[in-house]
């Protein structure tokens, strides 16, 4: 059977692939269209093989909700660069993606992959979309939120998506709030929402890591401890060297002995943290010690919980978020956070690209 242009043409808009792909399976099945459409399919499975090698960290993330707005879904689609991320078959395919993911009982991306998407699933159209764009791309996680007041903020035209859902009375004031704290989770990244999330042993970890990080630097303990440690170390512990610039900087009433690292040797500094952590037992005992380890600890624990950060926008500086959210409501509680970030822990291939340039050239 002949093939003719308008074959082509049909068989072009029906899959989306290239033209002397489309002429050469209209070829090969002697013109049936629907035998070309699978074996364009098969030849995109293929495709889609040999790049799934490929590292896919760049992309989309794209949130969608449902018509009563209290439930809204998040979707990661990664792809191998940003040109792709910024195509509009490519936004458009994450855009229907997050609206299938409001349908999904699990967020198990398999399942998900395997739901009902244009007709065939997911992954059939995704196979298709690797074979037509020509890069990796994959369907990374997705997430859904459910609350009284649910709120989204999308960052940097898709890199950074956030929900946040809460109970509470469903008010312009109340969304604002969450609007503003989605922000914040955005840029700050928070790890819990509440230190109540953190486990007893996550706490005692924290606790001992800090412990022990405290006693390897041991010139930022408390000067009674540090003074301690430095009489050990002058007595035989150190060289001549180190010990005699250490009685020279204490004869010295003006000097700043927070600049006495500098003028000391490596093999010092190391010296007198393994003192330190010898005297583990001992300084531990210490009550002084003790409020600096758990001043540490406290510190960290307002780093990563959100309730506890300070407030961004806070006119005073020191506004907590949680203190913010009671200010607007107290009745608004968060019910759960969702952050997706493009590509964040997928270890990025780094390519020198003269060196890619030279081996094509050699190849050639």
């Amino acid at each position: 059977m002949a093939v003719t242009a308008s074959m082509v043409k049909e068989l072009r808009e029906r899959t989306g692939a290239g033209m002397m792909d489309c002429k050469k399976a209209l070829v090969e099945t002697d013109g049936d269209m629907e035998k070309a459409i699978e074996l364009l399919r098969e030849k995109g499975l293929a495709k889609a093989a040999k790049k799934a090698g490929r590292v896919a960290a760049e992309g989309l993330v794209k949130i969608a909700f449902a018509d009563d707005h209290k439930t809204a879904a998040l979707v990661e689609v990664n792809s191998e660069t940003d040109f792709v991320s910024e195509n509009v078959e490519f936004v458009e395919f994450v855009e229907g993606l997050a609206k299938v993911a409001l349908d999904a009982e699990t967020t198990d991306i398999e399942a998900f992959k395997a739901m009902a998407y244009e007709g065939s699933t997911v992954q059939e159209v995704l196979t298709d979309k690797i074979a037509k764009i020509g890069e990796n791309m994959t369907v990374r996680r997705i997430e859904k939120a459910t609350g009284d007041v649910v709120v989204s903020y999308v960052h940097g035209a898709g890199r950074i998506g956030v929900v946040v859902a809460a109970g509470g009375e469903d008010t312009d004031a109340a969304k604002e709030a969450l609007t503003n704290v989605a922000m914040q989770i955005a840029a700050m990244n928070p790890q819990y929402v509440s230190r109540d999330e953190i486990s007893a042993e996550e706490l005692v970890k924290m606790h001992d890591i800090t412990l022990e990080s405290a006693l390897n630097d041991p010139f930022s303990l408390p000067k009674p401890i540090l003074n301690g440690l430095l009489d050990k170390a002058a007595a035989g512990v150190w060289s001549e060297e180190d010990t005699a610039i250490l009685a020279e900087k204490r004869a010295d009433k003006g000097f700043n002995f927070n600049y006495l690292p500098n003028f000391l040797s490596e093999e010092a500094k190391t010296k007198l943290a393994e003192l330190a952590v010898a005297a583990k037992a001992e300084i531990s005992a210490n009550k002084i010690f003790t409020g600096l380890v758990d001043g540490r600890v406290a510190k960290q624990l307002k780093d990563i919980c959100l309730l506890d950060q300070t407030y961004v926008r806070a006119e005073d500086g020191k506004q907590t978020v949680g203190q913010y959210m009671a200010s607007v409501s107290k009745e608004l509680k968060i019910a759960k956070v969702v952050r997706f970030e493009v590509g964040e822990g997928i270890e990025k291939k780094e390519e020198n690209f003269a060196e890619e340039v030279a081996k094509q050239m050699a190849n050639a």
